[in-house]
């Protein structure tokens, strides 16, 4: 297990890094990269501040997207993902491991609906094209400034 601080420094990283980059596999095995909202991001999304800090010790990762997207088909097909937090500037870069899967939670989609999203979503937070994927981490590794590290985290 890594060291508390550490984990902050990640946790932080996570709260403060621009964008996240969501990797899925797609149906002939290769990886897929593309940039999501980092919806833990204090300065863009404050209103999920107190939803995220039920999850400081397991990391947990929610992505809204289009029901239609390829990111639903491969989560579904294959449900190893990684999330990838970086400040470049800074020397920081977090990958988070894990298992992903399409949520189906009306009081969540609405727990993380954003006014901004009616321009991509016109139905709002029960629009159906609108939906969540969570990833639960099982493994942290990055580079902070001149080393790397690694460490496991504990599922519920």
């Amino acid at each position: 297990m890594a060291d508390a601080s550490l984990k902050q420094q990640c946790l932080e990283l996570m709260e403060a890094s621009e964008a996240a980059c969501l990797g899925t596999v797609d149906a002939s095995g290769c990886p897929h990269i593309r940039g999501v909202s980092n919806l833990r991001r204090k300065q863009e999304f404050p209103s999920l501040v107190p939803l995220f800090e039920q999850h400081r010790d397991d990391f947990l990762i929610y992505i809204t997207t289009s029901t239609s997207s390829d990111k639903i088909g491969e989560v579904r097909a294959n449900p190893r993902a990684c999330v990838y937090y970086c400040i470049p500037s800074e020397f920081h870069g977090l990958l988070l491991e894990g298992l992903a899967e399409v949520v189906d939670d009306a009081a969540l989609r609405r727990a993380l609906w954003q006014p901004d999203w009616i321009k991509f979503w016109t139905g709002g937070a029960d629009a159906p094209e609108y939906t969540v994927i969570r990833l639960r981490p099982r493994r942290a590794s990055g580079w902070w400034w001149d080393r790397t590290f690694a460490f496991d985290l504990a599922q519920a």
